[in-house]
């Protein structure tokens, strides 16, 4: 109430903020701090300018957000606190500390449906792209971004096709970047799959794109999420253009065929991984020139493995 009254003084907002950050660690506090949501995103659209006063709501919407997370809470987003996050992303883009918590907390909140698309809505993916080419290094950062990249990619009612098309190459880049990073590698795949579900790989980012994830699956061939989410995006990349299913037989790396096969026998027993394996070829017989390759590769072979090894899914 005491903040609430006093809403235009920051200095009343911030030490609002830091007595409620004080009370964090108490578990017991929890239902009490949920409601202080709302005032502390006030605070935060009304000083957009204190940097200071940013990273203090920040942190604390951070813990509370956590807090839920870890209880099943599902926390929406309205409109009116999306547009304050990308006035708050856009008037401290350059602070590199700050933005690595701001995107961990869109990371968190977009994890909500409402939340994703009010995020989508006011238009936060070409400032996020932005934020990626600026800070490509910072491995919390890309995390983070892929993260929602995904989520605000993967709803169905999207119309921001050209900006999904300009997500690619950067995601792209961030896999590029941080291929031994098992992490970051994982959550750019998942958001390659999510564009190109959305058919927003051009023609000439098909080839690319399809290498790029093929060394992905290469570098972390044990990480099970990664192969599995890589496979998916892969196949679709194959439903898209048979350029994808070309890139994957001939890549000078390696064959593409005899990737998939150490990937299954390396998750024999994951039925995910071997369910988007089987995607993957099924996309790839589409194309009479790439079926006969894969037959004198005997892929059958390995189907057959995979049918007496899953009868039943």
């Amino acid at each position: 109430e005491f903040m609430q009254a006093s809403w235009d003084i920051e200095e009343v907002q911030a030490k609002g903020i830091q007595y409620l950050a004080s009370f964090v660690k108490d578990k017991s506090v929890f239902p009490y701090l949920l409601p202080c949501t709302e005032v502390v995103t006030l605070a935060m659209r009304t000083h957009v300018d204190s940097l200071e006063l940013q990273t203090e709501g920040c942190t604390l919407l951070l813990e509370i957000h956590s807090q839920a997370l870890e209880q099943g809470v599902m926390m929406a987003l309205d409109e009116d606190v999306a547009s304050c996050l990308l006035r708050t992303v856009r008037k401290h883009s350059e602070n590199e500390e700050f933005l690595s918590s701001l995107c961990t907390l869109l990371m968190m909140v977009s994890a909500s449906e409402v939340a994703a698309e009010n995020l989508r809505k006011v238009g936060i993916i070409p400032d996020l792209l932005s934020i990626l080419r600026r800070f490509l290094h910072n491995d919390k950062i890309c995390f983070s971004c892929c993260a929602v990249l995904w989520s605000l990619a993967v709803s169905e009612n999207n119309a921001d096709q050209a900006v999904l098309e300009s997500a690619v190459p950067v995601i792209r880049a961030v896999l590029q970047e941080h291929l031994q990073n098992g992490v970051v590698a994982e959550s750019a795949c998942s958001a390659l799959w999510a564009l190109s579900l959305q058919g927003s790989v051009t023609d000439s980012e098909c080839e690319p794109t399809t290498a790029t994830l093929l060394d992905a699956l290469r570098v972390n061939p044990e990480r099970a999420v990664l192969v599995k989410n890589g496979c998916l995006a892969l196949a679709s990349l194959v439903r898209l253009s048979e350029t994808a299913a070309l890139t994957i037989l001939l890549d000078p790396k390696g064959s593409g065929i005899e990737l998939i096969k150490d990937e299954y026998y390396l998750h024999l027993d994951d039925p995910g991984v071997a369910e988007a394996l089987c995607l993957l070829m099924n996309e790839m017989v589409q194309y009479d020139e790439i079926l006969l390759d894969m037959r004198s590769q005997k892929v059958e072979k390995l189907l057959c493995k995979m049918k007496l090894q899953f009868p039943f899914s």
